[in-house]
This record gives C-alpha cells, structure tokens and sequence, in this order.
C-alpha cells in the first residue's frame, strides 16, 4: 500500500469465505489475509460487532475493527434469506476454505452445515471454530474470551498473584484460538492440495487453551501415578514479577547456573551458589519463592539505570517494564524493524496498523488491503459468482444484500 507493491503472499490465490466476527475467527483469518489469501468476510446487513468497538472517525469502523480486519473483502447480507443463501453456496462452490464462528446448531439451521459445504464442494476446508469441543457436555454453551480465561485456567493461574482470580489483560483466548485455527487450516488445505480431499476442521477454543495451559502446567500430572500437582511452580511464584528499584521497576530473569552464579558474584554472596536449595535447576524450581524473594531485595537496592546496566554487561536477561504508550510513542527497536505503519486508509485516513510479525524473503506478509467498509465489496464479488447487474439491484431491492 502507499504505492509500494508486495510479491504475491504464501497464500496466493487461496479462496477464503470467512463467516466470523468478534475476535476468535476475524484474527484467524487476518493471519490467512496477511499471507496473502483472498478472504472474503461475510458480514450480516448489521456488520460485525467490533466495527462498533473503540474510538472511530466514522460509524462502522473502529479501532478493534480495523485492527483484525485488514486484507478481507466485505460482503453484506441476510443469510437468513434464501437469496442470500444461494449467494453464500455459490461462494463456497468456489473456495478453498470455509470458516465460521457461528454455533453449529444455528449453522446447521441456516443449510450451511459441513455436510451442506461438501455437497456445494467436495473439496472445502471447513472450519468451525468453536467454544467448546463438539463430543463433550459443554459443546452448545456460548464462549467469550472471559469464560474460556475462567474454564480453562488461566484466570484461576492469575490468584497466585493477586490473591483471587483475575483475567489477563488481553483477549488471549481469543487470539490464540485464531492463530491456532489459522494453522489448522493451512494444514487441511495442505492435505487437500496433496489428495483432492477436502475436511471438516474443529478448533474449540475452550480445549485450544487448556492445551496451550499445560505446556508447562501439566508438570507433575505428566505422570502417572502423578509425581505432583499440575502447576508449575516458578511462573506462578507470587515473587516473580517486575521487580522494584529505587526509582521504578525492571524484569529480571537469570535462568541457567551459569546467569545465577553471576548475579550471586555481581551482589557478593558468590558462597549461594554451593547452598543446595540453590545449586541446581531442579532445586532452585523447588525454592523459587525463597530465590525470587532474595532477587527482589537485591534489586530493591540500586536504581533502574544501575541495575541494566550492569545486568547487561553480565549478560543477565534484563528489561525495562514498557508500556503500551511508551512502545506505540517511542520504541526505538519497533521503528527500526517498521513494525508500526502509517497508511492512508481510503475513508478513515490516516491510521496506524501493526505490521505483520514473520518476515519471509519471498513471499512476504504484509498489508495489500484496507480494512473494508461494511458491505464495500459486495457487488464486486457477485459479479464475480457470474451474478448480473440487474440480479444484484433485485437482491438490494429485497434487503438479501447491502
């Protein structure tokens, strides 16, 4: 964009109809977008919710919106309807993928379920992203980022800091849910490009984030008989934190024996290294509040500046604590790497986006459209379903299409 043209994507030529909204879905196929897929959002005559979330120049295009919508074009319509219907089945009789965050009941009563996908086209990737996994009792409750943060752990995790449990201040079941549903698709639509086959594909965001949860919390009930509690002690350490200097705060983490036995030299108690409770990995995990809590005291003694300085030169992991203004006004590695970008966006002017984070030599990511507008390509693609002129003043006409 801004006149300087991007190689085709990894996904070029890749057909998506997206039929999501909120975050889960709409961040999931961003990523496809970004790699180049053409992705059509479908959108109801009321658009997605998230066009309404967040300051906005114009109605219909907030800030959430326009930060999970780039690379799509927008089709509006009332699914509802049997017209708009036929419209959606001729889309997906020319896609590669198909992909909705609706309850599947309620997909299911629309004709839009899998089996009504296969028979348009045998060969579809459909996606349904999902709360919860369809097999298990908890299949047709609703799922929001909170509820999945409460179901799945993650706020319960967060007590051990604040002492009741908290949710954490992202939508992260939500984003992680949609970069794992992009993974899955790309690797159906792999199988598809290998054997002709199409699939069914479910991502329940519920099971995503437990599993994402357990990586390390399983811990102990990796076993069995369990060798201990699932929970990892040194993450939920009520002392690992930012940790006070004499003007602030800073994140410290030495890590491996060789980080620890020089923060012990650098504070001049090299003896703690020889302490049992602290010699090794396995024993400094089982007395990680007493280390952390030593650490917090040490640093609680020289100002910020002091302590990054020589932390650095010893080659100890050491950061300042950013905020998000400090990193969107003034982070110096970011405006280095071009992550933030000034655009012209054609109807909300100049915004600022994130630039994609992966950077491939051929086949880059990157921003080849705008945000859309509600419903700003929806004449476009019925011309290309092979829909006339007059065709698609009749179906305006009978509020099937905006």
């Amino acid at each position: 964009m801004n006149g300087t043209a991007l190689a085709p994507g990894a996904l070029h030529g890749l057909r998506v109809v997206d039929m999501t909204s909120v975050l889960f879905g709409p961040y999931c196929t961003q990523w496809l977008g970004d790699m180049g897929a053409d992705v059509v959002k479908v959108e109801s005559l009321a658009g997605d919710s998230t066009r309404n979330t967040g300051p906005s120049r114009n109605a219909g295009m907030a800030s959430v919106f326009l930060g999970s919508n780039r690379n799509k074009r927008s089709i509006a319509l009332d699914a509802k309807r049997p017209e708009a219907l036929d419209v959606l089945k001729s889309l997906i009789r020319g896609a590669d993928v198909f992909i909705t965050n609706v309850r599947p009941l309620a997909v299911e009563r629309l004709g839009l379920g899998y089996a009504a996908a296969k028979a348009e086209n045998p060969r579809i990737v459909y996606c349904s992203a999902v709360g919860y996994g369809q097999q298990g009792e908890y299949a047709a409750r609703p799922a929001f980022d909170d509820t999945i943060q409460a179901m799945s752990g993650i706020a319960a995790l967060q007590a051990e800091f604040a002492g009741e449990p908290q949710y954490v201040g992202s939508a992260v079941a939500d984003k992680v849910g949609g970069l794992v549903a992009a993974l899955a698709i790309v690797a159906a639509v792999r199988h598809a490009e290998r054997t002709g086959e199409g699939q069914e594909v479910e991502v329940p965001m519920f099971e995503t984030m437990v599993s994402f949860n357990l990586v390390e919390h399983l811990y102990g009930s990796t076993f069995e008989p369990p060798m201990g509690e699932p929970r990892y002690p040194r993450v939920v350490s009520k002392f690992r934190r930012p940790y006070r200097t004499l003007d602030g705060h800073i994140a410290v983490i030495p890590y491996n024996d060789g980080q620890w036995k020089k923060f012990f030299d650098l504070v001049g108690q090299p003896g703690l290294m020889q302490e049992p409770r602290f010699a090794t990995m396995a024993q400094r995990t089982r007395n990680i509040d007493a280390l952390y809590e030593l650490l917090a005291g040490h640093i609680a003694t020289r100002t910020s500046e002091e302590w990054l300085r020589l932390l650095q030169t010893a080659d100890i992991p050491a950061v300042p604590v950013r905020t998000l203004s400090q990193l969107v006004a003034d982070d110096r590695h970011l405006k280095q790497t071009g992550f933030f970008q000034q655009v012209e966006h054609p109807t909300e002017g100049p915004i600022v986006h994130t630039a994609p984070p992966v950077r491939m030599g051929a086949s880059p990511a990157g921003l080849r459209r705008h945000a859309p507008t509600l419903g700003q390509h929806t004449a476009e693609i019925l011309r290309e379903i092979g829909r006339s002129p007059e065709d698609i003043e009749q179906l305006r006409a009978i509020g099937a299409i905006a």
